[in-house]
């Protein structure tokens, strides 16, 4: 296959090593760090850079950018994209991004579908990337049409270099409204959770809880913002529920009622493993 890949971070930079281990595809990249493009075909994860000339040559297309630099490379280079290529998108968020995608398709003749590696780390960027990130890891994908198995057939070929362990097929509706909860409200809470006055000095204090709780605190403020926002009516919803929530222990713990704050307590602990069992 030759396979473009445009923006080189964390998610882009590990689809062309993986690619790359595989052996047999010519990987093009693009990244408006013109010398992480550069880095990347001097030490031999990808054979040249991606652009007008050879696009048409790509049979799949991955967009791991940040999501306004997605839409803006579609609308601008549309026309570019050949008929044969499959697009995937990596975005966080798919509502926005399916929308344009699946319109500028159809208009141009490529394929399109949405996908969501979810793998990641707290780290980012193009140096932090590894060819085996989403190994054994899921994938999601928002496909143009729900029971189209020949394109799903497809995507799981174009996929399969990189090692996911599984293949989710979704809607974006519902893409987004799940990830409200698993990712952006996780990154919320803590983000605002090392706000505490408490956290310079937890050294020595802290262990699992602390580690667990904060790994994705120190997330990319600009690309977060961009995918919070895009989502904003979902994650609002998730938001209210956890203050809500939250209202309710600070309110037994204000009370000193012993009896309240445990039976809160114990709706948590059971409510995870009734989740947990599923």
């Amino acid at each position: 296959m030759t396979v473009g890949i445009v923006g080189l971070g964390l998610i882009g930079g590990s689809l062309a090593k993986a690619y790359r281990r595989d052996g047999s595809h010519e990987i093009l990249v693009f990244d408006i760090d013109k010398a992480v493009s550069e880095f990347a075909i001097l030490s031999g994860v990808a054979v040249a850079a991606l652009c007008g000339d050879n696009m048409g040559r790509c049979d799949v297309l991955f967009l791991a950018t940040y999501p306004a630099a997605a839409a803006e490379f579609l609308r601008a280079r549309a026309s570019e994209i050949a008929a044969k290529t499959l697009v995937i998108d990596c975005l966080g968020t798919k509502r926005e991004i399916c929308e344009l995608g699946f319109r500028l398709a159809a208009e141009h003749g490529f394929t399109f579908a949405g996908g969501h590696p979810m793998a990641g780390s707290q780290n980012s960027g193009y140096k932090h990337s590894s060819e085996d990130l989403f190994d054994g890891a899921p994938m999601v994908i928002v496909p143009p049409k729900y029971d189209d198995i020949e394109l799903l057939d497809r995507i799981k070929t174009a996929l399969a270099p990189a090692r996911f362990g599984s293949v989710a097929v979704t809607t974006a509706e519902e893409h987004d409204e799940i990830i409200a909860f698993t990712s952006q409200l996780a990154h919320v809470v803590s983000n605002a959770y090392v706000k505490s006055p408490s956290a310079p000095k937890h050294k020595g204090f802290s262990a699992g809880s602390y580690r667990d709780l904060t790994r994705v605190a120190a997330l990319s403020p600009d690309m977060w913002t961009q995918l919070f926002l895009e989502n904003s009516d979902k994650l609002l919803g998730e938001l209210e529920g956890m203050i809500s929530e939250l209202s309710k222990y600070r309110d037994a713990v204000s009370a000193r009622d012993a009896k309240v704050l445990e039976n809160l307590l114990r709706e948590g602990s059971d409510r995870k493993r009734e989740i947990d069992k599923a």
